[in-house]
């Protein structure tokens, strides 16, 4: 087999052009073809990683099996390839500025001058290559955050211009672009593609591919007055119009044969036609649902789609598998009150209470639960959903008015949720949490078990806080309980009602690990309870 071979994806125009769906289906084809692929992205940010960002700032924090805190991006490089990421696939600016200092510090570089150019291009060179050389991938798919012409990215651009001269042909840019269609003028410009272009040219590099992001198809004359201004040929301008969903994209960069612009550019053997008839029942499922269901999502981020990226997308595919709709019915926490939760709440054919940090909307949160609760509505909460559903059910079945958790009450005299004990001596805040995959033993008389159909399992994690021990006999005996066990720590990783018709709480994220070809059993057997619900 012919040296890995390096795809750059570059943006340019404006932000936001989906770089990381198109790098995804490239790698989609390329894996139909028979081919190993894997994914990266490069962030021009200084933050080391996106941990301790907001989500207003930046979305979803994804977190991979071996705990690194990552660009939701990475999410649907998953999401599509259905094969795990790791450390390598997410690399920032923080992170390559911290690694050249620390050999400044340790005398690598004695008697130099550090300096951008060669250090820091080298370390993203080493970066960007260490996928392909310690797993031997035959394509290693690059996408560089931000849009040409950022200074931020300026070091990235640079990388790849020394490794087009390295390596030639086992290099591939594919620069995607903004076609806009002005109302007033009736038509596409492509003035922005070729500006865009020329910045990426000022930069020493060449794209070999074009995309075009576009809401009207592009005609013949329009992609060859691209080509020709933008020094590619004709069938290297590939269309990409807007979708009715992102899973449509593969599909469409297959009419248009982007990856077979790519093998031709690698001179790379076609391999197999792509088999993607499992892609193509999962899209009819999900374009020809047989029933709708609608789930509240409960969350203080709900105004940014992005902040629950993979929620959102797990439902998605738990849907498809049900043969089901589902509308997800974002609302504020911070607007339930025990007075609003009725009207707030109803019509709802679950409610799903989702992750986040921090006292505001917590109490919204926990009336929300307390409905699901008291009227039997089928409830999934997540990380901080399931402490909320521990909180409420000390508060209001066990009689513990103050229960808390201690991130939200440190003085309260009932801390039913309390920080974890490898935890209490922490200081710093990036990295630092419980991250990453952990094995839980569940009960086989349990719903849990039902889902999963297995006692031991693995989920992600991302948290500082658990259930406290020093009460788990008092909530069990009163009901809720204790269905999923990590057995080394002892750490309570699900709890559920057994009177009950679904009601599951779980300390781990499993949205994480949703993808096309494997839904969640979670999700899916949540979605399938609110069928049921509807039903009734």
């Amino acid at each position: 087999m012919p040296s890995t071979k390096y795809v750059f994806v570059t943006g340019g125009v404006a932000s936001s052009l989906g770089k990381g769906i198109i790098s995804a289906s490239l790698a989609k084809l390329l894996q139909a073809r028979g081919f190993s692929v894997t994914i990266q992205k490069l962030d021009p940010y200084i933050n080391i990683d996106p941990g301790t960002l907001n989500p207003y700032e930046h979305g979803e924090c994804y977190v991979t099996e071996d705990g690194a805190e990552t660009d939701l991006d990475l999410g649907h490089y998953e999401r599509y390839l259905n094969v795990p990421t790791s450390q390598a696939n997410n690399v920032t600016t923080g992170r390559i500025y911290q690694e050249v200092i620390f050999r400044e510090r340790r005398g690598d570089y004695l008697g130099e001058t550090v300096q951008v150019i060669p250090h820091i291009t080298d370390e993203i060179k080493r970066r960007i290559k260490l996928l392909g050389s310690e797993n031997k991938f035959d394509f290693v798919i690059t996408e560089i955050g931000g849009t040409v012409g950022d200074i931020e990215s300026l070091p990235y651009i640079e990388a790849v211009r020394q490794m087009r001269w390295e390596i030639g042909t086992d290099c591939v840019v594919v620069h995607l672009t903004l076609v806009p269609f002005l109302a007033a003028a009736g038509e596409l410009k492509t003035k922005p593609t070729q500006h865009s272009v020329k910045t990426l040219l000022e930069q020493g590099v060449q794209p070999d591919i074009i995309v075009c992001r576009t809401e009207k198809h592009l005609n013949e004359n329009l992609r060859n007055k691209i080509a020709l201004f933008c020094n590619v040929n004709p069938t290297a301008v590939i269309e990409s119009i807007d979708a009715e969903s992102i899973y449509d994209v593969p599909l469409l960069m297959l009419d248009e044969k982007l990856d077979v612009e790519v093998l031709e550019k690698t001179r790379m053997p076609m391999g197999n036609t792509p088999e993607l008839s499992k892609w193509e029942e999962f899209l009819f499922r999900l374009k020809h649902p047989e029933k709708q269901v609608v789930i509240g999502l409960i969350g203080k981020y709900v105004e940014l789609k992005d902040a629950y990226k993979s929620i959102h997308e797990s439902f998605v595919h738990a849907g498809a598998s049900n043969h089901c709709k589902v509308i997800v019915k974002a609302l504020h926490s911070e607007s339930i009150t025990h007075a609003t939760a009725g009207d707030i709440l109803k019509g709802l054919d679950g409610i799903l209470v989702a992750p986040g940090f921090g006292s505001r909307g917590i109490e919204g949160k926990i009336e929300a639960i307390r409905y699901a609760r008291e009227n039997q509505i089928p409830f999934l909460g997540i990380c901080l959903g399931m402490q909320c559903a521990v909180i409420e059910f000390g508060r209001n079945v066990l009689g513990l008015k103050d229960a808390h958790s201690t991130e939200m009450d440190p003085d309260t005299t009932n801390p039913v949720i309390d920080i974890m004990e490898g935890q209490k001596s922490v200081s710093g805040k990036g990295g630092t949490m419980r991250l990453g995959a952990y094995p839980c033993t569940i009960s086989e008389n349990s719903r849990a078990f039902d889902v999963y159909g297995t006692p031991d399992i693995r989920e992600r994690h991302r948290h500082r806080y658990e259930f406290n021990n020093a009460y788990l006999d008092l909530y069990q005996k009163a009901g809720m309980k204790a269905s999923g066990i990590n057995t080394k720590d002892n750490l309570v990783e699900i709890v559920e009602l057994s009177s009950h018709p679904w009601f599951i709480g779980i300390q781990f994220h499993p949205e994480y690990k949703s993808t096309v070809a494997n839904p969640h059993p979670l999700f899916v057997n949540f979605v399938k309870a609110a069928i049921t619900y509807s039903e009734k």
